[in-house]
């Protein structure tokens, strides 16, 4: 039996399966495609701005990040501090830094909520979809003179097939979604160490001035 007869056995409410079964798959693919073109390692970045600053040469470290900023986050981020190490206090350089993170943060997680919100409604309308057909199945042995297995059988088997479509659509979102969290939240972590390491590089640098 092909997948097309299978969805045509799953009535009406495989068509919402459907789309959200091509929605989850898009969000997935463009999410993947994003965070893999941003590239979101840290650890050459942080070396070659900790480099820059120890030579003094905080005009090129801010070139350095901003050369490289458009498709990386973390260079944006680091690129912020920089911009901003002239700031009075460095309880301000960390806010505006740390707004400049959330925001790259919030960019990353586009889209989360919908595999969330996918994850949910899948499985809830694959059950529908049993349960709908359920009555379709219960009607017909109301109706029918002679009732067997295989009419039982038949309309059961009917039915459970948007259950299995809708909890298939339910796993690949959520794994989705599971992952996609977890290369965030590392992400996020990874930059606090990095920043933190950063800007004690400043501090050591401007006492160094300062003498």
């Amino acid at each position: 039996m092909s997948l097309f007869d299978l969805f045509k056995m799953g009535g009406l409410f495989m068509w919402p399966l459907l789309v959200f079964s091509m929605a989850t798959v898009a969000i997935a693919l463009e999410r993947a495609i994003f965070i893999f073109r941003n590239n979101l390692r840290l650890d050459d970045l942080k070396a070659e701005t900790i480099a820059y600053v120890r030579r003094g040469d905080m005009d090129g470290a801010c070139l350095y990040l901003e050369k490289r900023s458009a498709r990386r986050m973390g260079a944006k981020i680091l690129w912020t501090m920089m911009s901003n190490r002239t700031l009075s206090e460095r309880s301000l350089i960390e806010k505006v830094t740390e707004t400049q993170a959330m925001s790259c943060i919030d960019t990353l997680e586009t889209g989360f909520n919908f595999l969330t919100a996918l994850g949910s409604l899948s499985p809830l309308t694959g059950f529908l979809g049993t349960v709908s057909g359920m009555i379709g199945a219960f009607k017909s042995i109301a109706e029918a003179t002679e009732v067997n297995a295989q009419i039982v059988a038949n309309g059961i088997y009917e039915a459970l097939i948007t259950t299995v479509f809708g909890l298939i659509i339910a796993i690949i979102a959520m794994v989705a979604h599971s992952i996609f969290s977890h290369v965030v939240d590392s992400f996020a972590a990874k930059v606090e160490f990095v920043c933190s390491d950063v800007l004690v590089e400043l501090a050591v640098a401007g006492k160094k001035d300062a003498a």
